[in-house]
């Protein structure tokens, strides 16, 4: 039993260490996708972000 315990706590720090770069690396892979399909798409291709007012 306590060697299960063991193991389980391990994993629980592995994890807990691991946990803000694999995040880190999600963020990454998300940007790099948004720049390549901002970088394929057409040049007159313009999609305002904001309505103007006047």
């Amino acid at each position: 039993m306590t060697t299960a315990l063991n193991y389980l706590a391990v994993l629980f720090v592995f994890l807990l260490l691991a946990a803000p770069s694999l995040y880190g690396m999600a963020h990454d892979r998300r940007i790099d996708r948004q720049l390549r399909a901002a970088a394929t798409r057409p040049a007159d291709h313009h999609t305002p972000r904001y309505e103007t007012a006047a």
